[in-house]
């Protein structure tokens, strides 16, 4: 056998280290380049967010210097004597958000439940696609169909069910009364609830999903009912992204905009009844954007899209301290 040289050996080792070197410094600078990458995709994020708040408190000044903190709770809107409040919009926002919520979620709780845990498999592909499909469907679609099938046959048949029902009822009864016309706050309340039902559903059948098979046949196995199971197992697993899905529902249905326009009746006053014509911090927006003009006029638009900011900031942030506060009551238990 031939030896190799010790200046060889020493010269194959020095070659093999250079290369070894220039490995590592290829891959610290790859590294280096993503971590900058996508930290800038991050932080553009934070900037653009910056940016509409800074656009928004901008353009809605002229109007909150003009009227002060009052603007919020000035029911007139009177674009003829440039006279501008928030508070008929805000109300419609509200009202039709809150009530679509209060409907949409126990229904998406039962359709998420039904898919994961009762549904035969035959069955659970085509009604999965189904809501998948709902989910994608236009707003305008939505509110077209509103206004020409939903508002009559509600009109006609609901609206006077309930006025001769629950509008004879003592306190509550208000809410269900006057004229029967199909349109207003409750009409689209209920459109809104039917186009957020798709997306809280989706998202909590997918979170109920994740959950491991064992511990649900673990508590089968222990004797639990099926309510048991989902109530003990399923919801504590996944509140996280329950909370998630209801806010992502909730937050569609603030922002809302063509769908409510067609429906909700673009009416600025205020009326205790459900079945009035209202509007909505979106409708307004909407309706009269194109059309302001004086600057009090844009710029009380502007304050009106602000305040829609605020509205949602302050349900995200609300919904994050509950998430907290359920955590922390974990762990004291």
């Amino acid at each position: 056998m031939t030896s190799v040289p010790a200046a060889e050996t020493q010269a194959v080792s020095t070659v093999s280290q250079a290369a070894m070197q220039s490995v590592m410094r290829r891959q610290r600078m790859q590294d280096w380049i993503f971590h900058k990458v996508t930290m800038t995709f991050a932080l553009s994020v934070l900037f653009v967010l910056i940016g509409i708040i800074i656009s928004l408190a901008m353009g809605a000044w002229p109007a909150l210097k003009e009227f002060g903190p009052g603007f919020v709770t000035r029911v007139e809107w009177d674009p003829i004597n440039d006279q501008y409040g928030a508070l008929i919009a805000i109300v419609g926002t509200l009202a039709t958000a809150g009530i679509a919520l209060l409907i949409a979620f126990p229904i998406s709780f039962g359709i998420a439940l039904f898919l994961t845990e009762i549904c035969p498999v035959w069955l659970k592909r085509p009604l999965g696609t189904a809501i998948e499909l709902l989910a994608g469907v236009p707003s305008i679609i939505y509110g077209m169909w509103g206004l020409f099938v939903f508002v009559p046959l509600f009109g006609d048949y609901v609206q006077p069910l309930l006025k001769s029902t629950l509008g004879q009822l003592p306190f509550i009864g208000v809410l269900f009364s006057g004229p029967t016309m199909g349109i207003g706050i409750l009409t689209a309340a209920l459109i809104l609830a039917i186009m957020i039902i798709p997306f809280i559903s989706s998202v909590m059948r997918d979170v109920f999903e994740i959950v491991p098979a064992v511990l649900k046949e673990s508590a089968y196995g222990l004797g639990c009912t099926r309510w048991e199971v989902v109530r003990k197992i399923v919801l504590p697993y996944t509140k996280t992204g329950v909370v998630g899905g209801v806010m992502l529902g909730l937050g569609r249905a603030l922002g809302e905009t063509m769908a409510v326009t067609f429906v909700i009746g673009n009416a600025n006053k205020l009326s205790a009844s459900l079945f009035a014509p209202g509007n909505s911090i979106a409708s307004t927006l909407a309706n009269e954007f194109g059309e302001a003009a004086t600057t009090l006029h844009v710029s009380s638009l502007f304050a009106l899209a602000l305040i829609l900011f605020v509205i949602t900031f302050i349900v995200l942030t609300a919904a994050k301290l509950m998430l907290a506060g359920m955590s922390r009551k974990e762990g004291v238990k």
